[in-house]
């Protein structure tokens, strides 16, 4: 939790940001200073009509549970955050959603096989998300390209899973097949 600002509001502007994030570490030992750091984020972009994701990271002593993310999650929207990401979880996720002014998204978290990742997705929308944060478990499947059009399906047409783990081995099939014919 004892980070520093990356990049400046002045690197934001010159490579076009659309947003900047910052971790909050609400209960960590450099609380205060994560804190701070979103704060000037949220000062500096505001100027410039840039918004600013919280991000609720979670230490290795603190537990992702509705309590704490609810908390978190609070104190920064309060704190001027434009939007918030935090975790998914089974347990009370519509409370920590519906407790918070500004839009959620969700993080994607460890890689997870495909169906596992659009429940989770399908289930934070469905809980109250506005969208999720997707790394690994787009480019570390086996094609990035259908999971990320099977995420968007979750995401944007309310697509159930099984229907978008459908439309991914689809995609991944046709997207194989194309490249097995040009070789």
């Amino acid at each position: 939790s004892n980070e520093l600002i990356g990049v400046d509001i002045n690197d934001a502007l010159r490579l076009n940001a659309a947003a900047m994030a910052a971790q909050v570490y609400i209960g960590a030992e450099h609380e205060h200073k994560s804190i701070a750091n979103v704060i000037k984020l949220i000062d500096s972009g505001t100027q410039y009509g840039i918004p600013t994701l919280a991000v609720t990271g979670v230490g290795a002593e603190m537990t992702r549970d509705a309590r704490y993310l609810g908390l978190a999650k609070r104190i920064a929207a309060e704190i001027g955050a434009h939007y918030v990401k935090t975790y998914y979880i089974e347990e009370g996720f519509e409370r920590v959603a519906a407790g918070c002014p500004v839009p959620i998204v969700i993080a994607g978290g460890k890689k997870l096989p495909e169906l596992e990742a659009l429940t989770m997705a399908s289930r934070a929308i469905q809980g109250g998300a506005r969208g999720v944060d997707m790394g690994r478990n787009i480019f570390q499947s086996d094609c990035a390209l259908a999971m990320i059009q099977a995420v968007a399906a979750v995401v944007h047409r309310d697509e159930a899973p099984d229907q978008a783990l459908q439309m991914y081995q689809d995609l991944k099939a046709d997207i194989e097949g194309g490249r097995s014919a040009a070789q």
